[in-house]
């Protein structure tokens, strides 16, 4: 092989290696989610303003920001519930050991550190690394 083509294959690969870290080889800097309306199969769903469902919704968001959800249905008022994110301290110590402060700095910049929180909010369930299903109470539309 070329001298050329043998440098270019060593760049691609130290590049890969150095600008990715455990945050975003192993959760990425969005999740999945399931967003699911306790016994509303009606119930118009909005996450972060935009609508993306009905009854059960599946999309993807950024892990770095917190997801707003807005239900609505025909006779009762509109209820917003508010999902927070946790930093992933984990994932953090992991990526500085493994990767040092470039993998710090990938995994704050893309968002990889964070996480829905889970642990403290009982309405997301963690399904795996990538995958969560958010619930919302609507008991107080009767319709």
């Amino acid at each position: 092989m070329k001298k050329s083509t043998l440098l270019i294959m060593a760049i691609t690969l130290s590049s890969s290696f150095l600008l990715s870290s455990c945050g975003v080889i192993f959760g990425g800097s969005k999740y999945n989610a399931r967003i699911e309306v306790k016994e509303h199969p009606n119930a118009l769903i909005y996450a972060n303003g935009e609508k993306i469902g009905m009854g059960v919704a599946t999309s993807q968001f950024k892990r770095n920001q917190p997801l707003k959800i807005e239900v609505k249905q025909d006779n009762c008022e509109p209820k917003t519930k508010n999902f927070e994110n946790k930093f992933r301290t984990g994932n953090f110590i992991l990526s500085t050991i493994s990767f040092g402060l470039i993998g710090v700095g990938v995994d704050l910049g893309t968002g990889a550190s964070y996480k829905p929180d889970h642990i403290n909010d009982p309405n997301i369930e963690k399904i795996s690394t990538k995958n969560f299903r958010f619930t919302v109470d609507y008991s107080e539309c009767k319709e």
